[in-house]
């Protein structure tokens, strides 16, 4: 029974309380807060629906991140955060008609994301007419020809952006871009953009694939594991269930990241009686606390470290074997490395030289090794760079290609990586394009499109007239809010699919509309019976997603059929596409994967297998690599020293606890002692002192960039916090306001979230 949007308190700054930060991670604690909210919002039946059937074979794939799916799933078989995911999508909580005569545009403007997620489940279309500030209800057919009728009125097609969030299915994601390819661009960015881009393009250049190159169950054969630049106790807790396994097997685990996390340093494993009665899992054996930005620094130290062991003991060391056969550029990376000034590398790593040797000996002692990261490395200036040093880490010693050993990026979105393999991305290569072209007898466009980035400067200077978003909240997670809101305002017209409200649903185009959408765990009927979708997890398994829960509403679409329906209104017959077909069988979108897609021949019987299909992975099955030689290839990369003036601090974006990327469940951010409140800034003791700070006091968080415009987050209470000295971090998707649109990642493009160079500035509190 759907229930009304409820009073919703917002942030008080002034009731911020600060603890100390915890050392483990889940336990008694993950359970109350995974099961509290769940039973209070849903209700017993509705929270056992759900839960009970996230990542099995015959329930639905957890939305809140791409972790892998072990073959001998257990009952409680979700994290924390992914319960607060399910409790938050499967909410019975519905905004009504009322709600959009009640709050115009511009009040719901000054509401926060907490807020704005807090009112429900959204439930009919809706459109904002120019020049009103009211979104008013209308039908389906009417928002479909207001969309198509705006769409074919453009000068060209690339005036319009069609942007798509990870939680997207596989189904949902190619008959999306085949409508938008069909409609003549290739105006796809993806929340990649903003994420995994740089791994993309490092790994794709390096081994041929921008895919991890390891299966669930190298992580319990591994020896060591690195994890770098990423904090898996918030943004995939089930990661730690594994790296509990390997340490039981026998592996070392070394973490390298500003900020000491706790699930990195105990685990208490919520499923085990030790967990729950007992001290838990020790983690990590040794902890690089690095400086932002010397990641590159700190893994080419380590591969001049393993080169001079085998300059010592010619023979022992490398795997030589492997580098003849398979690898090429080996000799440029030893000249390269010979000229690796140490200095260089101890001033941006911020590590004593015994710490850069100690994860030396570590990695030179074990036979198979697995480098995992994500945000931490990607956000960077030369991040692409940064994983490309990961990949000739790996080389050196055969780490590619055999058990419990390879390049483990992890992805944040459920999905991500399936949008990519269906085709959502704006630099599709040609063989794809051929095969669409081939399978639906049309020519799609062939020139490059516009990433996320990209896409709001067209907006900003007026070449981009429409958007349309399915999932997401562009406009809350892209870097430079000031400006990227400017640029939004500057559209003819914005269109979000969702399911609830966001920021991106706030600021929009002259004209604008809500298309409301099904959740992943939502029953999806269709005219041939109730569908399943598929998504494909990060190390590349397929398999299906069954929704367990009746729908919060009755008009609601899935994203299948909006996508159909759209389509229908916006090309009528101008490509021979059964867009109908689409809608009522999901087996025909499959069908027609089966013949575009590169490894997904014979999908439907695939996907129908127990547990589904894994995608072939050359790097990992063979050690094939898919390079123009045919060859894993070392690299050379150039140093670049993150250069921060005096009296400043690097500062980096985060999420709290209670997040999922820009959606915010709650204003605590338990492991790191925080309650609520949200706006404040971790800096190191010894750094508040130097610039004549308190624990305790108010600041301005002033970002500082080439081109002098004002960026600058108010009224900030500063956090005496352990991180690295000379950083800074705090939560986005607020900060993001201190990010240059134009500080990219050399090559992916990606904002670089990771290296914001700040001053602060006392203020009074607020």
């Amino acid at each position: 029974m759907a229930r009304k949007n409820p009073q919703v308190e917002d942030e008080d700054k002034s009731q911020i309380e600060v603890g100390k930060p915890k050392t483990w991670a889940a336990g008694l604690p993950g359970v109350l807060h995974s099961m509290g909210p769940a039973l209070k919002d849903m209700g017993v039946n509705r929270s056992r629906k759900t839960l009970l059937a996230m990542n099995h074979r015959d329930g639905f794939d957890c939305m809140s991140c791409a972790w892998p799916d072990p073959d001998h799933r257990k009952a409680f078989e979700f994290c924390e955060n992914g319960a607060k995911a399910v409790t938050w999508e499967a909410t019975p909580i519905t905004v009504d008609s009322d709600f959009w005569a009640q709050n115009p545009v511009s009040e719901l403007r000054t509401k926060s994301e907490y807020w704005l997620g807090q009112q429900g489940r959204l439930t009919q279309p809706v459109y904002k007419p120019a020049g009103k500030d009211h979104y008013q209800p209308i039908s389906w057919d009417e928002a479909f020809k207001i969309i198509a009728a705006k769409l074919n009125s453009l000068d060209s097609p690339d005036e319009a952006s069609f942007y798509t969030s990870g939680r997207t299915s596989n189904e949902a994601a190619f008959s999306y871009q085949l409508f938008v390819r069909a409609f003549g661009t290739n105006n796809l960015p993806d929340c990649s953009n903003m994420c995994h881009e740089s791994t993309g393009w490092a790994m794709g250049q390096t081994l041929g694939i921008g895919k991890s190159t390891i299966a669930y169950d190298d992580f319990g054969k591994a020896q060591l594991i690195i994890v770098m630049g990423q904090n898996p106790g918030t943004n995939h807790p089930r990661m730690l269930t594994a790296l509990e396994e390997a340490k039981n097997n026998g592996a070392q685990i070394v973490a390298v990241n500003p900020l000491p996390e706790a699930g990195l340093r105990r685990y208490k494993n919520p499923q085990e009686v030790k967990g729950i009665i007992g001290s838990g899992t020790e983690m990590a054996d040794q902890f690089l606390q690095i400086r932002l930005g010397g990641d590159m620094a700190l893994l080419q130290a380590l591969c001049k470290r393993v080169l001079d062991a085998e300059d010592a003991k010619p023979g022992t060391v490398l795997d030589h074997d492997f580098i003849k056969e398979h690898c090429q550029g080996l000799e440029e990376l030893k000249a390269h490395l010979t000229r690796l000034d140490e200095g260089a590398v101890l001033e941006a790593t911020g590590l004593r030289r015994e710490e850069i040797d100690e994860l030396a000996d570590r990695y030179l002692q074990a036979d198979r090794v697995i480098i995992t990261w994500a945000m931490g490395l990607t956000q960077q200036k030369k991040g692409v760079a940064a994983i490309k040093e990961v990949i000739n880490l790996l080389l050196l010693r055969g780490n590619i290609g055999k058990p419990g050993a390879g390049a483990s990026p992890i992805r944040g979105h459920s999905n991500v990586q399936g949008d990519r393999t269906m085709g959502i991305w704006e630099q599709m290569p040609p063989i794809f394009l051929d095969a669409l072209e081939k399978e639906f007898r049309f020519n799609p466009p062939r020139e490059h499109g516009t990433d996320a980035v990209q896409t709001i400067e067209k907006m900003r200077d007026g070449g981009m007239k429409v958007f349309v978003a399915m999932g997401g909240n562009l406009v809350g997670a892209i870097s430079d809010s000031t400006a990227a809101e400017a640029a939004m305002e500057n559209l003819d017209m914005s269109v979000q699919i969702s399911t609830k409200l966001n920021r991106s649903h706030t600021v929009v185009g002259r004209e604008a509309l809500i298309l409301p959408t099904m959740g992943r765990t939502e029953i999806d009927r269709q005219a041939s019976g109730i569908q399943f979708v598929s998504v494909e997890d990060t190390v590349c398994a397929v398999h299906p997603s069954w929704g367990k829960v009746e729908p919060v509403a009755p008009n609601l679409l899935s994203e299948v059929a909006i996508v159909s329906r759209l389509a229908q209104a916006t090309l009528g017959d101008k490509v021979a596409v059964d867009w109908a077909g689409f809608e009522r069988n999901y087996d025909l979108i499959r069908e027609h994967i089966s013949h575009v897609v590169g490894g997904c021949e014979n999908y439907n019987e695939r996907i129908r297998q127990d547990g589904g299909f894994v995608l072939a992975n050359g790097p990992r099955d063979s050690r094939t690599f898919h390079t123009p030689t045919g060859k894993a290839v070392f690299t050379v990369n150039d140093l670049e020293h993150v250069d921060c003036p005096p009296g400043r601090l690097i500062l980096q974006t985060m999420r709290s606890h209670d997040q999922f990327n820009t959606t915010i469940y709650g204003h605590n951010d338990r492991y790191r002692g925080i309650k609520k409140g949200r706006q404040v800034v971790f800096v190191n003791p010894e750094d508040l002192a130097a610039l004549g700070l308190a624990d305790g006091q108010y600041v301005d968080v002033h970002g500082e960039h080439h081109d002098n415009q004002e960026r600058v987050l108010r009224n900030y209470r500063l956090v005496s916090y352990p991180t690295a000295r000379g950083c800074a971090a705090a939560y986005y998707p607020e900060a993001n306001v201190l990010v240059p649109l134009d500080s990219v990642a050399y090559g992916s493009n990606t904002p670089v979230s990771k290296h914001v160079i700040v001053r602060l500035e006392p203020t009074s509190a607020g």
